[in-house]
């Protein structure tokens, strides 16, 4: 039996140079592990809460004294003595002691950096893996260890990168016949082609939040073009051994029931929208698209899905926020074919194993992701591989924080196959 001794929080920087939470769970048999929580630029409405001081004096407003304090002096006095393997039990104590719907009491980022330290320093204590830790919190477990096939982000507009486009991300989707190792030797080869294409066409190669080039063109189908051109510099073939991908986080180009983009000169209607991505997909072989329409436009999501779900995958991120009343909403009225899942979009790793447990039981692909403002911490990796995820968001290939997470996945990939 390990026993918590002590939790410690501190305030630490994450990859966007703004504060986070970091805290160390001691057991009683000196065993010791540290989490930290990473932070979102686009954030949906629906997101459990995160907690910032809002002085002004300090980080724009963005410090986490306040939330280090709750770890500290709330949170922790009440889980020491708490058997650290008692994951669900620690998880409930924090939720039953915010007492709100989306952590609005404590912050979803002071109880979740607890509850990965948690989880991380009883899979210690046990001498497991992370990864196969997780999985014994799983009502049903899914069949053989698999790796997830990486979803990688090379192109960067919206938030994340110079605005000059609407959508946020463009991804670079490995074919499913191919490993975790094989994909990365495929994304390393078409990043180096596209920095390459980048310097043809007189664009920037400044990347962005998550890693990704962020050029200045005209319109959503110029950066497409940019990625199909890098693509068919390699030896791969789009649209056989890979395929593209878009995150358009549609939320921010849609006000009044309308969406506005570069490339059409008039504002949108979901089914104009639509139509506008099947386009897309046929043109550049998009296999994923992600947020596609705005959060609470659920009669545009369920024809989105009817329209291209069976070409493609609809991934609600935005949408769902890993949010199980949300999901099942979404469920109902069949508006996705995929879920993104975010561990600080709800606060707890039990709600995230529950979250995901629910989307595959109806037949939903599973993406497990970063967020912008990411940590070295490389939890989500044996999350993603303990939950069985279908593919995994991390980024592009450049970025400490994000590379973290692809070194430890290609140590999980060893360690399977060691065991074959």
């Amino acid at each position: 039996m390990a026993k918590i001794k002590e939790i410690i929080a501190r305030e630490i920087l994450n990859s966007q140079g703004m504060p986070t939470v970091e805290t160390t769970v001691l057991l009683q048999n000196n065993i010791a592990a540290t989490a930290s929580v990473p932070s979102g630029i686009s954030v949906g409405s629906y997101e459990a809460y995160e907690l910032r001081d809002k002085d002004p004096m300090r980080f724009n407003g963005m410090g986490v004294l306040h939330a280090i304090n709750t770890v500290n002096t709330i949170l922790a006095p009440k889980l020491v003595g708490m058997e650290v393997t008692k994951q669900q039990d620690i998880d409930k104590t924090m939720i039953e002691l915010d007492g709100t719907q989306n952590k609005a009491r404590l912050g979803a980022n002071s109880i979740l950096s607890i509850s990965l330290a948690v989880a991380k320093a009883g899979a210690i204590s046990t001498v497991t893996p992370l990864f196969l830790y997780l999985r014994q919190f799983l009502t049903t477990k899914s069949g053989a260890l698999t790796i997830p096939l990486p979803l990688f982000n090379f192109l960067e507009g919206g938030k994340h990168g110079t605005q000059t486009t609407d959508f946020q991300e463009f991804h670079v989707v490995p074919a499913s016949s191919k490993t975790f190792s094989e994909s990365l030797l495929m994304g390393s080869a078409i990043y180096t082609a596209l920095e390459n294409v980048m310097k043809l066409n007189g664009l920037s190669t400044l990347v962005g939040d998550e890693g990704g080039f962020s050029p200045a063109v005209a319109s959503n189908r110029d950066v497409l073009s940019l990625l199909s051109q890098a693509i068919e510099a390699t030896n791969y073939r789009l649209g056989f051994d890979v395929f593209t991908g878009i995150d358009a986080a549609s939320n921010s180009f849609y006000t009044n029931q309308q969406y506005r983009i570069h490339d059409k000169q008039s504002p949108l209607s979901s089914a104009n929208l639509s139509a506008y991505y099947a386009e897309l997909a046929k043109e550049f072989h998009i296999l994923y698209l992600e947020d596609g329409l705005a959060e609470d436009d659920w009669a545009g999501w369920a024809s989105l899905t009817q329209n291209l779900g069976q070409d493609l995958m609809v991934a609600g991120d935005d949408l769902i926020t890993t949010n199980p009343y949300r999901l099942q909403i979404a469920i109902e009225k069949k508006a996705v074919s995929a879920v993104i899942v975010k561990p600080n979009q709800i606060g707890t790793v039990i709600e995230c194993l529950a979250v995901v447990e629910v989307a595959h039981s109806a037949g939903l692909k599973v993406i497990v992701a970063h967020r912008a403002g990411e940590t070295n911490d490389n939890f989500i990796a044996d999350f993603a591989v303990g939950v069985a995820a279908d593919y995994c968001k991390f980024g592009s290939l450049v970025r400490g924080e994000r590379i973290a997470k692809y070194n430890r996945m290609l140590q999980i990939e060893s360690q399977i196959n060691a065991l074959k």
